[in-house]
């Protein structure tokens, strides 16, 4: 009698074929980011929210047998995440205001649309971000990626806090013209 070793009771099983397990990566990778945004509207918080977005990986790699092929991954996606951003924000008591589930469902449909028509906009924004000189690429990252304040940022660079707020108005005046022109299609996107 040989042993085989059990899957340990955490880590995920999947009873999907190989195709659809491609099919699972493809599609989570393709929209990453805007379920990470989408969380992130929710909560406020981006640690929160990596930490949400990789629950709800995990869940919908357990639920994806259920997901329909062909059918909008997006919308499929987005429920789930709801759902586990509630589930997070209760388990945590980190939901700093209470709302109806009735009325927090309406919230994050309103916010799924408003991201869905976003797209463009924000890869726009992306290939304007990578156009910045590396300096204001990585002030960027500092202060929107890492939550680095502005103070503490000056302080680590021993500049005056107006010299962040200055260069960070500067380039957000820049980061708005690109998008705009972008978006405008003066520019190959």
């Amino acid at each position: 009698m040989t042993n085989h070793p059990q899957p340990h009771p955490h880590e995920p099983s999947s009873p999907l074929p190989p195709d659809r397990q491609e099919e699972f990566v493809v599609l989570l990778n393709g929209a990453h980011a805007l379920l990470l945004r989408y969380i992130m509207s929710l909560l406020g918080n981006r640690h929160d929210a990596e930490d949400v977005l990789q629950r709800t990986s995990l869940l919908m790699w357990r639920r994806f047998a259920t997901f329909e092929p062909g059918t909008d991954f997006i919308a499929w996606a987005t429920t789930v995440a709801f759902y586990e951003t509630r589930n997070f924000q209760r388990s945590t008591g980190r939901s700093h205001l209470e709302f109806e589930d009735e009325l927090l469902q309406t919230l994050a449909t309103e916010r799924e649309s408003h991201l869905l028509q976003w797209h463009p906009r924000m890869e726009a924004l992306e290939a304007c971000i990578e156009k910045l000189d590396p300096q204001h690429r990585d002030l960027v990252d500092a202060i929107y990626l890492e939550g680095i304040e502005a103070a503490t940022l000056a302080q680590q660079q021993g500049r005056a806090i107006q010299t962040i707020y200055n260069k960070l108005n500067f380039i957000r005046r820049a980061l708005a013209e690109c998008v705009q022109r972008r978006m405008t299609n003066t520019l190959p996107i």
